[in-house]
């Protein structure tokens, strides 16, 4: 079932993230942190990038959402992101887990499976391929591009929601968000998107801001993906190439209300 989302539902989402500005707690890879920072405060929240194991239990504390992004892993951070996530769990505090390049090497698959297991991310937001390979083993990804379509991960998205009891994203040319059951679709955004490094990366920030302020994590997911998708199709529109495209896609999130939806 595919089922639409109140555009004034989505509207209410934007304008509680800009009112009550959620601290995000983002334990990411450093390729995209300046970029999901800047994009989380254009959107009106307040980003931390802590990676120090050692403060995580009280940085977490002081979090309204975690995110989770394994694209450049080693063992300190590894340890972080659990003892993070274990914290947000205890506290009820939403998590977001990206999993940067599951199907590359086996390693990151499996750093991304005892992340589910050990933290239960609210929301698991991927590529198509990344979505299949925490499903199937033998899935392949391109690095930590996709090899295949997101209409192509529906099915894996919905199982590997209804088996962890997360709501479970896919972005592409069609987003699809899903708890299992239910199948949200944002459509928009443009393939100029994809010449920026981090995007997928940054849309996995914008949820953690969303999950932070609104309960419902299919509204949140929902909400993030409608915005990246709008402020893409806005900044492809002022944009000569992908270097001013990074710069207009800030100015857009920046400018964008409720009512612009």
């Amino acid at each position: 079932m595919k089922t639409t989302i109140p555009t004034d539902v989505l509207s209410a989402a934007i304008a509680a993230v800009r009112a009550k500005s959620p601290l995000v707690h983002n334990i990411t890879n450093y390729v995209v942190m300046n970029n999901s920072a800047n994009a989380l405060l254009a959107m009106g929240a307040s980003p931390v990038m802590a990676h120090w194991v050692s403060e995580m239990e009280e940085m977490t504390a002081i979090a309204g959402a975690l995110v989770l992004n394994i694209g450049t892993l080693d063992d300190k951070w590894i340890d972080g992101m659990l003892v993070a996530g274990k914290a947000a769990l205890r506290r009820g505090i939403p998590v977001v887990l990206d999993p940067v390049g599951a199907g590359a090497t086996s390693q990151r698959t499996q750093t991304a499976l005892k992340i589910i297991d050990q933290c239960r991310p609210t929301i698991i937001r991927g590529n198509a391929s990344e979505i299949m390979a925490l499903v199937d083993a033998s899935v392949k990804s391109k690095g930590v591009d996709s090899n295949a379509s997101s209409d192509d991960a529906v099915g894996s998205a919905k199982q590997l929601a209804s088996v962890t009891g997360a709501v479970v994203v896919i972005s592409g040319d069609t987003d699809y968000i899903t708890n299992g059951t239910d199948v949200y679709t944002v459509q928009g955004g443009s393939p100029m998107m994809t010449s920026v490094t981090g995007m997928g990366c940054t849309s996995t920030a914008l949820v953690g801001a969303f999950a932070a302020v609104e309960s419902n994590p299919m509204v949140a997911a929902t909400a993030a993906m409608a915005v990246m998708s709008l402020a893409g199709e806005r900044a492809v529109a002022c944009s000569r190439g992908n270097g001013s495209l990074q710069m207009n896609f800030l100015d857009e999130l920046y400018t964008l209300t409720p009512d612009t939806l």
